[in-house]
């Protein structure tokens, strides 16, 4: 791990309500979410980032995008609380990788696989994400998988007698071991 701060190009362009979205100071930020998109492309993605779900005007998304080709796009900045995992909004930042998923059956029995590998650009990209946040966001001290913090289950969307999990990115696919050799953070097993 080298202490040398890195360089990567991240892509400003801001969700259409960023700025409903509640602020909150950048010392409140302990917290790092991984997350995949479950949506087959990042324009999908953004697509439903777009999308207004709450009486705020606002709806779901992470702050950060790190597609297939490593370029990372930042659709909230920090300092406002993303909707993006259940009871950890005001403390973290969300990093959704483009990866399939479960998509598009995302709840129906026979999609309870996560077949997709990230690429190397993206766990490359990550890492220097990573390393930035952690120079930016003087609290910044864990990091966790959506899969991590949302155990919820609920029933199958083909069959309601069957329990799935809610989330379960970034899934069995996503390198924790390679990721965490590149970070100090420390991983969140609430």
């Amino acid at each position: 791990m080298s202490n040398e701060h890195p360089v990567f190009e991240c892509v400003v362009d801001p969700l259409p309500y960023e700025d409903r979205l509640d602020a909150r100071p950048l010392d409140q930020i302990d917290l790092v979410v991984i997350h995949c998109t479950e949506l087959p492309d990042l324009a999908t993605a953004r697509e439903y980032g777009e999308r207004v779900l709450h009486a705020s005007g606002t709806g779901n998304s992470g702050h950060y995008y790190v597609d297939r080709d490593g370029s990372v796009h930042m659709y909230v900045r920090p300092g406002r609380i993303a909707h993006h995992v259940r009871g950890y909004n005001p403390r973290s930042v969300g990093i959704e990788l483009v990866n399939t998923g479960r998509y598009p059956q995302w709840l129906a029995t026979g999609s309870q696989t996560m077949e997709e590998p990230y690429t190397a650009a993206q766990i490359a990209s990550l890492a220097a994400l990573l390393a930035d946040l952690q120079h930016e966001l003087p609290s910044l001290r864990f990091i966790a998988g959506h899969e991590d913090l949302d155990t919820a289950c609920e029933p199958a969307s083909d069959d309601p007698d069957v329990l799935v999990h809610r989330k379960m990115d970034p899934g069995p696919l996503f390198p924790w071991d390679e990721v965490m050799r590149t970070t100090p953070l420390q991983r969140l097993l609430p």
